[in-house]
């Protein structure tokens, strides 16, 4: 007669079907949380548009000295101005111990290209944009950038000279390409 009972907890297979099923069961656990560990993980990238604002090209074959124009960058205003050699001179003449956020014309542009002035066009008091890169817009008392909003006037190298702003406007990372082409970003 053929014994069809089911085998009991300790035999030999029952022992092999469990090690198996503990194996597996962790095995999917395990990948199930890599999967969803990576998504999460994934999820914190930028976005491709904001990738894509990250860098901007500015062509620079146009602009005439004493010319500015204002491009975007990561939604932000940047002034691009090509300084004539008057406002470079006024720039560097500038007794940097008498300024608020003391910086030098050359710590703000880059060697070699003193003419080209590139600035992200945000106040740096309440966050406005100011005044000064169109011909017909106030450029303040020192013939830089002037805000409306609460009186800040900045000069020809974007520091600040008069007003509430506390700091100059700020420089962003920005390279040549070619002499007509400057990346900012």
């Amino acid at each position: 007669m053929t014994d069809h009972s089911l085998p009991t907890k300790d035999t030999p297979d029952n022992a092999a079907r469990r090690d198996f099923l503990y194996l597996t069961t962790g095995a999917v656990a395990a990948v199930g949380a890599g999967v969803t560990g990576w998504s999460f993980i994934d999820s914190m990238n930028p976005a491709a548009d904001t990738l894509a604002l990250s860098t901007t090209e500015v062509s620079i074959a146009t602009i005439e000295p004493g010319q500015a124009v204002t491009v975007t960058w990561q939604g932000k205003p940047v002034f691009v101005r090509r300084r004539t050699p008057t406002e470079i001179s006024e720039a560097k003449s500038v007794d940097v111990a008498s300024l608020r956020d003391p910086q030098a014309d050359a710590d703000r542009v880059k060697a070699g290209h003193e003419e080209w002035l590139i600035l992200v066009g945000v106040c740096t008091h309440l966050g406005c944009v100011p005044l000064g890169t169109k011909a017909n817009e106030p450029r303040g008392d020192f013939g830089g950038w002037f805000c409306p909003c609460h009186g800040s006037h900045y000069d020809t190298a974007g520091r600040i000279r008069k007003g509430p702003a506390p700091t100059n406007l700020l420089v962003p990372p920005y390279a040549f390409n070619s002499d007509t082409v400057i990346k900012i970003g």
